[in-house]
Parts: structure tokens; C-alpha cells; sequence
């Protein structure tokens, strides 16, 4: 299946889905653009600070802001930064978090399987009968 939308997922729940099927509006491709050139300018990552951050290392400090506006319920904060990922980072499938606000939360890009068919994939268990 071919998706076209973004998932944001934290601690196993959807919290945002972005369709990148619909057009963004003037204003907020202007307000994206705005956001890179912020960030050319440099970020901070991991406790580092970047000079020339790579679109990687941009959509990995985006996705952090996500999340954290998620936990600060700022949702405009938290679509703007949805959106930035789905325009800017066409591969991208999901954003996988984990983790409590204040503590160590761990923000995952997956970028080989929709949310969809990721939930489909499930291990298979086999048991035996115990035959005593």
C-alpha cells in the first residue's frame, strides 16, 4: 500500500495524521521557508550545537518540537512542525516517540513502512502443547 500520509505516534497512540495530498496555503509555505532559513542559521541537537545543519539533522530537531508541543498540547506549534516533516522530507512515514515529558523521550524517523501496514506486521507466535 502506498500512503501519502505523515503519522506522528507517540507512546503507541496516533496523535497526528498529515495528509500530504492536500495544498498548503501561501502563508504557510512562507512561514516553512522561514522555519529553513531560521535553521541554516544553526540548531541545536543531542545536546550539540550545529552550525550547517543537514535536512536529516533539521527534520530530526523538527521532529523533537513536535513532540514536545504534542506534550505542551500546542497544536498549532505541533501541525506547523507536521507539516514542515510531510513537505519537506517526502520519504518520511512516520514519527515514532517514546517516552514522558521532562524525562528521556526517544523521537524515531521511519521512513521504510506506513502506520498502516506497520501495525498489520505482527511476529507470528507458535506454542507448543506440552505433551507430558
Amino acid at each position: 500500500m502506498n500512503d501519502n500520509k505523515l503519522h506522528t505516534i507517540v507512546n503507541g497512540n496516533v496523535m497526528l495524521e498529515y495528509d500530504r495530498g492536500k495544498p498548503v496555503p501561501g502563508h504557510q509555505r512562507q512561514y516553512l521557508d522561514n522555519m529553513d532559513q531560521r535553521m541554516d542559521t544553526g540548531i541545536n541537537l543531542d545536546n550539540s550545537a550545529i552550525d550547517q545543519p543537514n535536512p536529516m539533522q533539521k527534520a530530526q530537531f523538527v521532529a523533537n518540537s513536535l513532540v514536545n508541543a504534542l506534550f505542551q498540547e500546542n497544536d498549532s506549534l505541533a501541525i506547523a512542525m507536521c507539516t514542515y516533516l510531510a513537505k519537506r522530507i517526502p520519504d518520511l512515514k512516520q514519527i515514532k516517540a517514546v517516552g514522558e515529558p521532562d524525562k528521556d523521550i526517544s523521537v524515531e524517523l521511519v521512513f521504510d513502512r506506513d502506520y498502516e501496514t506497520a501495525q498489520l506486521e505482527q511476529p507470528i507466535e507458535f506454542f507448543k502443547d506440552k505433551l507430558n
